[in-house]
């Protein structure tokens, strides 16, 4: 992947403004396009779009499909301009915020939105044939992907492996059954999917139109409680019940003792060598549908992955697992020859990583929030150890913002930002020191968060790895988003070089 000295925004679409509970794919994100071309961005940078589910705390990074759309990200207003509703039927819940997701409440409101645009859907002839060509070029998952979801719901959302025996084992009698008896679900579901598609289709356009490119994100991981893994048992390492033999984490570090316990099951990587890694492949392109890049979540497992027996309490009895990374992304070459791949290369690496890297030639990250504090003349987070083919962050999701980040660090960051910068760095204006320091990197791409942008605190952090509550809820409320700021913004990124 070829990049270009550039800059851009990170925010969720659950983050943007909005009247009904949550960011969607309505005029609020036509808004933010708008704003980003005037203020002289190229990239928006998103998390992943798969579907959530209050079990996992609505985390975009833990699905029920590695291929489907959130529906929850389907713009009401746009199902009125397309003629499925009138919202004057469908006022918005009450007591939602503006900035925060009540996800319980949205996730309501939204399906009954989505139950009578069925209604409407099924009654007439409107987009029919579209529908139709939707099917047929998302059937490689869409099939599974809406029998999956109505046998879930038909037992109460019980992990596929405690369903009766002829559907977990998916004998196609039993399949061919469901299909039947649950036809009506099943296309409410493919129905659903479509209308994210379309407006998600919709929206990429506009983006283009103001040449402005997406920067998705890949999990590497997908949950055993998933269409992928009922669908596709034989390429992760279960046991003759379908159960997780193995389990993924990462070892224990500085940060914790006992490592983390990420709980998904793992790949078996020779069951996917034999496909010519077929599922990896069309996750991929499936992907490239939604986004211009793609950011690979936990890179550093396509060179090797800490693998746990899954009736282990914690992460501490795994082990390193080689992965045929050089081997895959080979193939991937071939099926992409642009590799518009972008490293999630965070955190301890070795040399088998590095050597992935560098054979492909894929960008990594430099996050400056790493950079302070360790005077290592080798850390590699910090400007004068940057290179051109990387892309530089402020923070990222999963860390505080920026102004957050300073308050609780301590006389030793604050020091070295102040001879570093030759400035005196406050908490009031350390977002934009840092936001400035990004953009004089001489990595490729600068990318800040939008907490970063208008200087927002630790109540703004979107994600705080290893903890359960009150995660991936944040919005930006319509009041502070820097409309204004856009000339600003604009002559940052021109002083910089930064507009392609």
């Amino acid at each position: 992947m070829e990049l270009k000295r550039s800059s851009g925004i990170l925010l969720h679409i659950t983050s943007l403004p909005g009247d009904f509970g949550i960011g969607d794919m309505g005029p609020e994100a036509y808004k933010f396009l708008n704003f980003l071309e005037r203020s002289g961005h190229t990239y928006w940078q998103i998390l992943p779009l798969n579907p959530t589910d209050g079990i996992y705390q609505h985390s975009p990074y833990s699905s029920h499909s590695a291929f489907a759309g959130n529906p929850l990200l389907i713009s009401p207003e746009l199902l009125e301009e397309e003629g499925y509703i009138d919202l004057k039927d469908f006022p918005a819940p009450s007591k939602i915020s503006s900035e925060k997701v009540i996800f319980d409440k949205v996730v309501k409101y939204k399906e009954e939105l989505f139950d009578a645009a069925f209604e409407k859907f099924k009654s007439g002839k409107k987009q029919k044939n579209e529908f139709r060509e939707f099917r047929q070029s998302h059937e490689h998952w869409l099939d599974n992907y809406c029998l999956y979801m109505a046998l879930r719901n038909k037992y109460k959302k019980a992990n596929w492996t405690d369903w009766p025996e002829e559907l977990r084992e998916r004998e196609p009698e039993a399949l061919q059954q469901a299909r039947i008896e649950l036809k009506e679900q099943i296309e409410r579901e493919m129905f659903v999917q479509f209308l994210f598609f379309l407006q998600w289709s919709q929206l990429m356009l506009q983006a283009h139109k103001y040449g402005i490119r997406i920067f998705g994100d890949v999990p590497f991981y997908v949950n055993h409680d998933s269409a992928d893994c009922w669908a596709n048992p034989q390429i992760f390492k279960l046991d003759a019940q379908k159960q997780p033999t193995h389990v993924s984490g990462v070892p224990p570090d500085m940060f914790s003792k006992t490592g983390q316990l990420w709980g998904t099951p793992v790949y078996d990587w020779k069951e996917l060598k034999k496909t010519g890694y077929n599922w990896w492949i069309e996750r991929l392109r499936q992907n490239l549908l939604l986004f211009d890049v793609v950011r690979i979540d936990h890179f550093r497992a396509f060179a090797a992955y800490w693998e746990v027996p899954a009736n282990e309490d914690t992460a501490i009895n795994g082990k390193w697992i080689p992965t045929p990374g050089i081997d895959f992304f080979k193939q991937v070459q071939r099926e992409f020859p642009e590799m518009p791949f972008i490293a999630e290369d965070l955190g301890v690496l070795d040399q088998p990583v590095y050597d992935l890297l560098e054979k492909y030639n894929f960008p990594g990250m430099k996050v400056l929030q790493f950079s302070f504090g360790d005077t290592n003349r080798r850390n590699p987070y910090i400007p004068y150890n940057h290179e051109f083919n990387s892309i530089v962050y402020t923070g990222t999701h999963d860390n505080n913002t920026t102004r957050g980040w300073f308050r609780d660090s301590g006389k030793e960051v604050w020091d070295h930002l102040n001879k570093y910068t030759d400035l005196q760095v406050t908490d009031k204006n350390v977002h934009e020191v840092l936001h400035r320091l990004a953009l004089q990197s001489v990595s490729a791409v600068a990318i800040t968060p939008m907490q970063d942008i208008v200087g927002l605190g630790g109540e703004a952090i979107m994600n705080t790895p290893g903890s359960t509550g009150g995660n991936w809820t944040w919005r930006l409320s319509s009041e502070i988003m820097p409309f204004e700021r856009a000339e600003e913004l604009y002559a940052g990124n021109e002083l910089f070089g930064r507009i392609p």
